[in-house]
């Protein structure tokens, strides 16, 4: 939370790859692609709620294992030609059904993996200014 909004980050991961299949679970510095955004969230202090949108049964178990939810995404949000806001407002529209009442959504991508926490923070700071 931050200036008393609520955070929830977003990191989508597809199973499908044309170029690498299951890259979001390929090894980078000694981990899955996928653990570089949650790990970033989860120890962002200002994240709430850290969740992976996929469609992909490995994906979501490798999510869960490493401390995020998983949100299912239905398999047209999962093609080559799907784009990433499609699955954003998607999964925005399932958190509101729930009664999620974030006010901010932060899309960490995997393909991103070299980001802080601070740097994240002082975004969402900034954001907030």
């Amino acid at each position: 939370m931050i200036e008393g909004l609520r955070v929830v980050a977003v990191t989508p991961a597809r199973g499908g790859s044309k170029s690498v299949p299951y890259k979001n679970l390929h090894p980078l510095g000694g981990k899955p692609l996928l653990a570089w955004p949650i790990d970033c969230a989860l120890r962002t202090p200002e994240i709430d709620r850290v969740i992976v949108s996929t469609d992909d049964d490995r994906i979501a178990a490798a999510a869960r294992q490493l401390g995020a939810e998983v949100y299912r995404r239905p398999a047209t949000l999962a093609t080559d030609t799907a784009l990433v806001a499609d699955t954003l407002r998607h999964l925005w529209a399932q958190l509101r059904a729930e009664g999620e009442e974030a006010q901010i959504l932060v899309l960490l991508e995997a393909t991103s993996p070299f980001r802080s926490p601070e740097l994240v923070g002082r975004c969402l700071r900034r954001l907030v200014d």
